[in-house]
């Protein structure tokens, strides 16, 4: 069974999706959409733009779900999913392809995503921090344990393992998981504490956007971060997404429960390929490639 995986933040890179603007109408297209609905030519951002410049909170994210989205959309029949999932921001991209909403509500979404968490960052300053070497579930031990606010965000694949939370608890927590034999803990240089508490009033925010956006049953169960179980409800969909910001992304329980349900390839779509190194680790057997685009047929 076909899996397609789509990327979050982090993935983008200066020259992003250009290759599809040149070679696919329907790219085009789908691209000055999106410049239309954001305001501003992200496209010249994407296309020209410098590192720097696509770490922009308001560029970043919609960049990366374009990127997705649109390979998708260009791949045409040939993009037959079984099941999808997306990490963090991925999953917004994997909705819009998998045809649980509009390519236009999915924009406008990423888009308020993105300021809401910009938003909630400035609000109270926070950050994140890589755990690698050590079991889940004593770094959620350890979190625990360590005073002001500090949880398990991202459970990327097994020994890895990112927490989120306010600059003191991250830092504490960092020693504490040193001392408990952490290969490393590594604060990452991310603008505040996402999927944690500390995004509640982005998650507010997005909620109401959410609520009134229209939502169909999708072509293939997602498996959603928060439940890394299979979805197909549009209710459920919903709720699971305006959870998500706040809560953490379950990445390598979606992935082990997409290979129990009978995933065998996984295909990641867009930027980058950090999926993929990610699902070979959570499972040495599965088979991982990239999306590709060709006008050649």
């Amino acid at each position: 069974m076909n899996a397609y995986i789509f990327p979050g933040q982090g993935a983008q890179f200066s020259g992003m999706g250009l290759d599809l603007y040149e070679k696919s109408p329907i790219a085009q297209e789908l691209f000055e959409i999106a410049n239309d609905i954001l305001g501003f030519n992200i496209t010249d951002t994407m296309f020209e733009g410098s590192a720097e410049d696509l770490k922009q909170t308001k560029v970043t994210q919609p960049a990366i779900f374009l990127h997705s989205v649109i390979l998708a959309k260009v791949l045409g029949n040939s993009f037959k999913p079984d099941m999808v999932a997306g990490h963090s921001l991925g999953e917004f991209s994997a909705l819009v392809a998998n045809g649980a909403m509009s390519f236009e509500d999915g924009v406008k979404l990423v888009s308020k995503r993105a300021l809401a968490m910009q938003k909630a960052c400035e609000m109270k300053p926070s950050t994140m921090a890589a755990v690698l070497g050590l079991d889940d579930a004593l770094v959620e031990k350890i979190c625990l344990e360590t005073d002001g606010i500090v949880v398990a965000a991202n459970y990327n694949c097994p020994g890895q393992l990112v927490i989120s939370g306010e600059i003191d608890a991250i830092n504490r927590a960092c020693e504490a998981l040193k001392a408990a034999g952490a290969k490393r803990a590594l604060v990452l240089p991310v603008g505040g504490a996402f999927h944690s508490p500390l995004m509640e009033p982005a998650r507010e925010e997005l909620a109401a956007a959410i609520e009134a956006t229209n939502f169909r049953k999708p072509n293939c169960p997602i498996y959603q971060n928060v439940s890394a179980s299979a979805i197909l409800d549009e209710a459920a969909i919903k709720a699971n997404l305006i959870s998500q910001l706040t809560a953490p992304v379950k990445w390598t329980q979606s992935v082990q429960q997409m290979i129990a349900d009978g995933a065998t390839l996984f295909t990641e779509v867009g930027p980058g390929n950090v999926l993929q190194g990610l699902v070979r680790k959570i499972n040495r057997e599965a088979e991982t490639a990239s999306a590709s685009f060709s006008t050649e047929s």
